[in-house]
């Protein structure tokens, strides 16, 4: 009888624990398959119809989790990695987790601080009332995505802070480390970012800048001894040796109506020179962009977009590069997690920039998005329409 009583206690006590275990930890993965049929009217001077991964949102996985502490505290933590859903392959070959990797704290009056590779406030706050997400950074994306706003830029090292939700405001920064001792600004990245939302407006402004590695020399943006990754393209390509880049951006929307969405965006980037760069003088672009959305259906979302991008003259360019693009979404929701896609975006380019040696005077060429970044057109007109298909789980 004592042996029963005893073994029926021990049982109720590890029942007992385990269900306190799972009441305070929880870890989700979560993803998303996306693949679509897309066709370019210019690659390099040639058309091509082909399957790409992750138009409409990245193909990924990935796993999110926390433990509640107590007193409204959690331990936090979020690994993610891309992948192609086309050929199976990591998006990145160099990296487990190439899209997000951190862990941290949470409380819910002091705010979120979080320690890993990660996104920037500039992009959490201002990209999240940008273009890409209501028209994807694949074909709504700025030209080249040079000013940030789609999830391009990961910064290593970093350490993040975010404000609890105070009267509609949020604010957060971000240091990233260049981890070069002696120079501790040589390869760093900062950011801070400010959004308000209030009923059915939503505003943002934020800042972000990259430093170059200043040990290395400034012959090419280099991922691998920087803190900040960023994109590369026709656009922004003779200033790859900069010094640093610096965006200020700013978005808006406005839910008209329950159906209908207005926004706008601006971005100012600047590309500073160092000694050992290929330019000689700060190349600024500035992009200005008007988006909507329109709920025709239950299931059936419109979206269009226009951005105009203009190079100011410097570097011996006395017609400055300039890119006007419009993009088309339609979206058909068979249920939350699925939904059928069409994507169309025409961009044209005109004027002249700097080409990849960081000297010679090229004319500018058209990048429609920033799915076409290591595919650009091989005069000022591209054309890329698509249709695809995303499940997310």
């Amino acid at each position: 009888m004592k042996n029963t009583t005893l073994k029926l206690l021990l049982a109720t006590s590890a029942l007992t624990g385990a269900a306190y275990t799972q009441a305070q930890t929880s870890v989700t993965i979560y993803g998303t398959a996306d693949a679509a049929i897309i066709h370019s009217s210019n690659q390099r001077g040639n058309a091509n119809t082909y399957i790409n991964s992750g138009n409409l949102n990245a193909s990924k996985l990935g796993f999110t989790g926390g433990e509640d502490l107590g007193g409204g505290s959690k331990a936090i933590f979020t690994l993610e990695q891309g992948f192609n859903i086309d050929t199976g392959a990591q998006s990145d070959a160099t990296k487990a987790f190439n899209r997000q990797a951190f862990v941290g704290l949470s409380d819910a009056r002091y705010g979120t601080f979080t320690l890993g590779r990660q996104y920037t406030p500039y992009w959490r706050y201002v990209g999240g009332l940008g273009p890409t997400g209501v028209l994807t950074g694949a074909t709504g994306a700025h030209p080249g995505d040079l000013d940030g706003l789609d999830t391009t830029i990961r910064i290593n090292n970093s350490l993040v802070y975010a404000t609890p939700l105070i009267s509609g405001f949020q604010a957060s920064a971000l240091y990233g480390f260049g981890e070069n001792a002696g120079t501790i600004s040589s390869g760093n990245s900062t950011s801070v970012a400010l959004r308000y939302d209030y009923n059915a407006l939503g505003l943002a402004v934020g800042y972000l800048k990259l430093n170059n590695n200043n040990l290395k020399g400034y012959a090419q943006w280099d991922p691998n001894v920087t803190s900040g990754s960023y994109a590369q393209s026709p656009v922004n390509a003779g200033y790859a040796s900069a010094k640093s880049v610096q965006m200020i951006a700013a978005a808006a929307r406005y839910n008209v109506t329950g159906n209908l969405m207005l926004g706008l965006n601006f971005s100012n980037v600047q590309m500073t020179p160092g000694a050992a760069s290929l330019f000689s003088h700060q190349a600024t672009f500035n992009t200005g962009g008007l988006i909507s959305t329109y709920k025709l259906t239950t299931a059936t979302t419109l979206a269009a977009g226009y951005s105009y991008t203009r190079e100011t003259a410097a570097n011996g360019i006395s017609d400055p590069a300039s890119y006007q693009q419009f993009s088309l979404e339609q979206t058909y929701d068979f249920s939350k997690r699925t939904a059928l896609y069409f994507l169309e975006a025409y961009q044209k380019a005109r004027g002249q920039t700097l080409g990849a040696n960081g000297v010679t005077l090229v004319n500018a060429v058209a990048v429609v998005g920033d799915s076409q970044n290591g595919t650009p057109s091989s005069n000022g007109k591209q054309f890329v329409a698509a249709m695809g298909i995303r499940h997310q789980f």
